[in-house]
């Protein structure tokens, strides 16, 4: 009877793992979907305004878009902590936890905002603006800063959510936000007549309308639960160094982005345009496997809190069977779509015969990058952020040269993208050592 048993309680482990996973998964893909559709929204609009107008917003929003994605680690930071607060049964400190980010959110928001509204035209310079597209860069670019502590805000309390295992929450706001953003900005665009002015101020109402709905949550679980409002300096002072080691990280990969696309802009006009068809579509695959990832920071961090770390080491394995899985379907999915794909964002046949055999390199790659981001999720949830970090720039070490050397040694954009993919499974090598080490494995509220 014993031996008959034995074999199920794995099994309904692992399922009951999956139902997490899924829980938390989809309604992380929607939220991380809908956010990109923002900029998509004031583009489709703000594009019918002129063509020196959408280069404004192009390069206003390239800033903008950089200026949040550095501050990341509020949300990633925010979840591992929480969420071993939650592990750990108090849900009074892990709300306490989630304010002191919201806290830093607000000052880190306001020192970007005193920062770049005076250099703004500065910052527009560098991107090499035309004289017809500055004065719409700049316009846009100041008014949108005042939106970017709401956008940090969103950040923080986002991660909040996701460390109480919510992330329905952040889906019902993101898709309420984009379409309060879309309605905004074609009543103040073309209804008041502000123009890319009047996008500029819808996307940052529909913003801090977000931020208002996140704090109102927030601020109801403190209250129920009786955690504090007020900013605490050591808890600010406490968040600020945990992220540290993941800005870090986000600089890293921001700079093998940056090396990408200047690599790309140096093999040619259609290289560079292929290589932008290509990357629009391997961040969309990314938004599908950093789901998963998300979860594993809750659910990881989670166990951990509650000193479990044998239940965190069964979540890290079904995770990485998460993450190869969804990676090699993701990959199928790539080589089955690429003859549609490509034909949607160019006509022109240069561009799509350098495009289609650097998409089956990306294809090839998607069991590797899914492992890597549910391994990075996994050490993320269980506050192993200096590793991260030290990791990431090796990476950038061994990319780097690979992907510069690439004009001079040929292969053009598929090349370009087999170096991607090296700058990968250097991550997944290192990530996979961690993860057998278990030296992540750190139990308690508190890392």
């Amino acid at each position: 009877m014993l031996m008959t048993q034995a074999p199920a309680a794995p099994k309904a482990a692992r399922r009951q793992h999956d139902r997490e996973i899924v829980a938390l998964a989809v309604p992380a893909f929607g939220a991380l979907v809908a956010e990109p559709l923002f900029l998509m929204a004031d583009s489709a609009i703000v594009g019918h305004l002129g063509t020196a107008q959408l280069a404004g917003l192009g390069i206003a929003s390239a800033l903008l878009t950089t200026a949040v994605s550095v501050f990341v680690f509020l949300a990633y930071a925010t979840t591992a902590a929480v969420a071993r607060r939650v592990g750990a049964g108090d849900l009074q400190a892990a709300i306490r936890q989630g304010m002191d980010g919201i806290w830093l959110a607000l000052l880190l928001g306001a020192g970007v905002i005193a920062l770049a509204l005076p250099t703004a035209p500065a910052l527009v310079d560098l991107f090499g603006a035309s004289e017809a597209a500055t004065p719409y860069a700049v316009t846009y670019l100041r008014i949108s800063i005042l939106g970017i502590p709401a956008m940090l805000v969103v950040l923080a309390a986002t991660g909040v959510l996701r460390g109480l295992q919510d992330t329905k929450t952040p889906l019902y706001v993101a898709v309420g936000g984009f379409v309060a953003n879309g309605a905004l900005n074609v009543l103040l665009v073309y209804g008041a007549g502000l123009g890319i002015a009047g996008s500029a101020w819808g996307t940052v109402l529909a913003q801090w309308g977000m931020a208002a709905v996140y704090l109102y949550v927030v601020v109801r679980g403190a209250r129920r639960h009786g955690a504090s409002l007020r900013p605490d300096a050591a808890g600010i002072r406490a968040c600020a160094q945990a992220g540290v080691p993941l800005l870090a990280r986000t600089l890293a990969l921001r700079a093998i982005a940056l090396i990408a696309t200047a690599v790309a802009a140096r093999l040619g006009d259609a290289e560079v345009a292929a290589h932008q068809i290509v990357l629009s579509l391997w961040n969309l695959l990314s938004f599908a496997l950093d789901a998963i990832a998300i979860a594993g920071q809750a659910i990881i961090a989670r166990y951990l809190g509650a000193d479990d770390p044998q239940g965190a080491r069964n979540v890290c394995r079904r995770m990485i069977q998460w993450g190869f899985v969804s990676g090699a379907a993701l990959g199928l999915l790539v080589v089955a779509a690429r003859p549609v794909f490509v034909p949607l964002f160019s006509g022109d046949a240069a561009v799509q015969d350098t495009a289609l055999p650097a998409l089956m390199v990306i294809a090839l790659a998607q069991p590797i990058c899914g492992i890597v981001y549910v391994l990075d999720g996994v050490l993320m949830g269980a506050g192993d952020g200096p590793y991260l970090a030290w990791a990431m720039l090796a990476t950038l070490a061994v990319f780097a040269p690979a992907a510069l050397l690439v004009p001079t040694l040929g292969g053009g954009l598929t090349a370009l993208w087999a170096a991607m993919t090296l700058m990968m499974t250097v991550r997944a090598l290192t990530l996979w050592l961690r993860s057998r080490s278990g030296r992540w494995v750190v139990t308690g509220a508190t890392r």
